[in-house]
């Protein structure tokens, strides 16, 4: 038996929601708002937005005639919201975070930023992201193995992007514990600021609106968390197309060019084409990591494999070159790097 997760896809929508229905915490925060939950996921999915939905599923390889059997464990959403939502949330009376987003997709007043909004804040300014939910089964919230997957998920949608600040409401006591323990801050509503979790008052958190989270600036103080390492950036150099930076996620999920083809709709001789000019441009940017000595065509020979992994090392430690971006507003220099190169907050 094996943990993975993958992204969510429309046809695990139901089983998504009946999870959340019948989860004895998350439940009552919708009432009767849960046809509102399926519908706004399915529309968000079906979206150009920029959405972060994946389910965790346990997988059984020693399964009858030699099929794998999976079952789905739960899940985790979040998705970059605007200044105005981000206010609202912090601001008294407070609600909801999974309900009120779903409302608001649905009577069309949503307030996730489009494919084009998510490319200039990205660029500039910086994003704030939302958790709608990391929901896991009852039954398996205990599990130390699911929780470990989730947050590995999490740090890979995440990391790369300019994050101004994160906002979650815990889904389980396990959830809450990770926030404290991974170097999340309790908002204070009163004071209109982060600030510790205060360990008499935890176990009341979870029965009204919270927010757990973390700001670019406190993240600046610790650098050393989990959650403070989500903030780190640096502007990304390559300057990838958006067809390039799909065709590069997809390479780093495993898939042959043949399944790469696949996976973006185009021929192999296309899927080709593209590693030749992703070459190109890391060669011309960084010449130590692709030096120009040959044009390998994307993997077929020793040489083109030995480039590919190389430069595949690097976008798992760089995963800013995979995000969107504005190149427009990164050549006006609306992102700079800090002096001598260092990452900047």
């Amino acid at each position: 038996m094996s943990i993975r997760h993958r992204p969510m896809r429309p046809k695990d929508v139901r089983e998504c929601v009946e999870i959340v229905a019948t989860h004895p915490i998350v439940a009552p925060r919708y009432s009767n708002g849960f046809a509102d939950l399926r519908t706004a996921w399915l529309r968000v999915l079906s979206s150009n937005g920029f959405c972060s939905a994946v389910v965790f599923e346990e997988i059984d390889e020693g399964a009858v005639r030699g099929r794998s059997r999976s079952r789905l464990l739960g899940m985790g959403v979040s998705v970059f919201v605007s200044d105005d939502f981000l206010r609202e949330l912090k601001t008294r009376p407070s609600f909801w975070i999974g309900p009120e987003l779903a409302r608001r997709v649905v009577r069309g007043d949503s307030p996730l930023l489009s494919e084009k909004q998510v490319r200039e804040a990205n660029s500039g300014p910086g994003l704030n992201l939302a958790v709608w939910h990391s929901c896991i089964r009852v039954e398996d919230a205990e599990r130390a193995d699911v929780w470990s997957e989730l947050m590995a998920a999490f740090m890979e949608s995440h990391r790369g992007f300019r994050l101004n600040e994160l906002s979650a409401q815990a889904d389980s006591p396990q959830h809450l514990d990770g926030m404290r323990n991974t170097g999340g801050h309790l908002f204070n509503f009163a004071g209109g600021r982060y600030g510790g979790f205060d360990e008499k008052g935890l176990s009341d958190v979870m029965l009204q609106p919270h927010i757990g989270g973390c700001t670019r600036e406190i993240a600046q103080s610790q650098l050393g968390s989990w959650t403070g390492s989500l903030f780190l950036y640096e502007p990304p150099r390559f300057g990838f197309s958006r067809s390039e930076q799909r065709l590069l996620l997809s390479a780093l999920a495993g898939g042959t060019d043949e399944e790469l083809g696949v996976d973006l709709g185009v021929s192999l001789s296309t899927i080709k084409k593209m590693w030749r000019s992703i070459y190109r441009r890391v060669g011309a940017r960084n010449p130590e990591l692709i030096p120009d000595d040959s044009q390998a065509d994307g993997g077929s020979s020793k040489r083109g494999r030995s480039k590919k992994q190389r430069l595949m090392a690097h976008l798992r430690e760089h995963l800013q070159e995979l995000r969107p971006v504005s190149r427009k507003i990164l050549e006006q220099g609306a992102v700079k790097r800090a002096p001598g190169g260092a990452r900047v907050l």
